[in-house]
């Protein structure tokens, strides 16, 4: 078996490239090779156990090898593993597309499949984008889009169009289409030197004068509701998200909503738009979609968009847009069992306690010399490490103090990831209350150790 395991490392080292990874650095060290998982747990080939912190990169939703899913996928795999979806259909996507329509914000009642969030959010610019060349009411001219600095919408050159973070998106910029950037809130860092709740939004004031000058070009305004994730875990104000949604109707674009991070519960709600009472136009999910099992995304619009689109075969309106795996049974159906979990468990309404208790405790990481901002949003957390408290000065990205917190919390048994020097931390929704803790109390021990606090 250690012979096995270190062909298995050498393997790794030699064959694979991991996502958002320095190669160079990673192949100095010992890979954490996954072979089993079972609730809120992974076990490694080596038999060590990790609480997984991060639900999978943020997919995990009821834990794993749940045993709803697990049949749901195991009775659709007796019966289809995938048939196209173009020009013909199949039981788990109608059943699925169903479930998600009843669960989405009123007025969504059309469902596009696709296999992650960069084509869910691609499929929702193009879209937007088809309506105003040939709907009766488009505008041709609105050929560009209105998107926030710090934001993340995924990787395909469509989706990093609308990216507002250089780190991932600037070595592209000769591909993309150029979009308009907006100042997002950061109420941490404001961009404008503010301080919430006196500023008044005064973000919105901006990105009021921003849609003044340049909305009749723009055919939409795609953002994060609530959370820009990948930036950081940056929370927006209350009244932000709908103060954007009543912009977008006084200058008649369309609203994007990425739920891809935020959706199924993370915030405390189904969806983050329900936070704020908002329907848009175009609402983008993956993740969490078939409680990180399969890849599947889904773009929900309106009755109104899709009938942009009708037309006779010789007028061409057709949306032509598809993926080989599109609406794949074996997904779908993991997808409907998932969704089934949240009713039939309670799961959001078993939530709320867990959210509270974990915003208590993390009250506790506020008197560390080097965390400058905690930040939570349900069950999506970002701990902000700073070299200088007083002055919010970053550590020098060379420490690379977010990997060596996240190393020695492996060491501990907790498998989490940062982005930059934000801690993050992001559970699968049915962790235990005893696990919660573990998950905090490893996470204040390794940043302890790293920071000398």
């Amino acid at each position: 078996m250690a012979e096995k395991i270190e062909e298995l490392a050498r393997d790794d080292h030699k064959y694979l490239w991991h996502p958002f990874t320095q190669m160079a650095e990673y192949e100095k060290e010992e890979p954490v090779i996954i072979e089993s998982a079972y609730g809120c747990y992974l076990r490694d080939v080596r038999g060590r156990e990790y609480l997984d912190g991060v639900a999978s990169l943020w997919t995990n939703v009821h834990g794993h090898r749940h045993p709803k899913i697990d049949r749901a996928i195991e009775e659709q795999l007796g019966k289809v593993a995938h048939s196209t979806l173009l020009g013909i259909t199949n039981v788990p996507a109608i059943e699925c597309a169903r479930k998600l329509v009843s669960l989405a914000p009123p007025g969504l009642t059309k469902v596009f499949y696709s296999d992650n969030g960069s084509t869910a959010v691609e499929i929702a610019l193009k879209m937007a984008f088809q309506y105003e060349k040939q709907a009766a009411d488009g505008d041709p001219r609105k050929t560009k889009f209105i998107s926030f600095k710090n934001g993340y919408h995924g990787d395909t050159i469509g989706s990093v169009s609308v990216g507002g973070i250089d780190l991932f998106h600037a070595t592209y910029r000769e591909l993309i289409v150029p979009s308009l950037k907006a100042e997002a809130p950061y109420c941490y860092r404001c961009p404008f030197g503010k301080t919430y709740p006196q500023c008044l939004l005064h973000c919105l004031g901006e990105l009021e004068k921003l849609m003044a000058h340049y909305a009749h070009e723009c055919a939409a305004v795609v953002i994060e509701p609530l959370v820009q994730g990948a930036a950081g875990i940056i929370v927006h104000p209350p009244g932000f998200l709908k103060g954007v949604r009543e912009l977008c109707d006084k200058y008649n674009l369309f609203l994007i909503a990425d739920e891809v991070a935020v959706g199924f519960g993370k915030t405390g709600k189904m969806f983050a738009c329900e936070h704020e009472e908002v329907t848009p136009d175009f609402l983008a999910l993956a993740k969490g979609i078939t409680g990180g099992y399969l890849p599947l995304a889904a773009t929900l619009t309106t009755e109104k968009v899709y009938r942009g689109f009708l037309g006779s075969y010789g007028e061409f309106k057709t949306f032509f847009h598809g993926h080989t795996y599109t609406g794949n049974p074996l997904a779908c159906a993991a997808a409907l069992a998932n969704m089934e979990i949240f009713s039939e468990e309670k799961t959001l309404e078993r939530l709320v306690p867990k959210i509270d208790h974990l915003r208590h405790r993390l009250r506790e990481f506020c008197n560390f010399t080097h965390v400058g901002d905690v930040r939570q949003c349900g069950f999506m957390v970002g701990i902000e490490l700073v070299q200088n408290k007083e002055t919010k000065q970053p550590y020098p990205p060379e420490e690379r103090i977010g990997h060596r917190v996240i190393l020695e919390a492996r060491k501990r048994g907790l498998i989490i990831r940062p982005l930059g020097d934000v801690i993050v931390l992001m559970p699968p929704l049915s962790i235990t209350v005893d696990d919660l803790d573990k998950l905090v109390d490893i996470t204040l021990s390794a940043i302890r150790d790293v920071t000398g606090n």
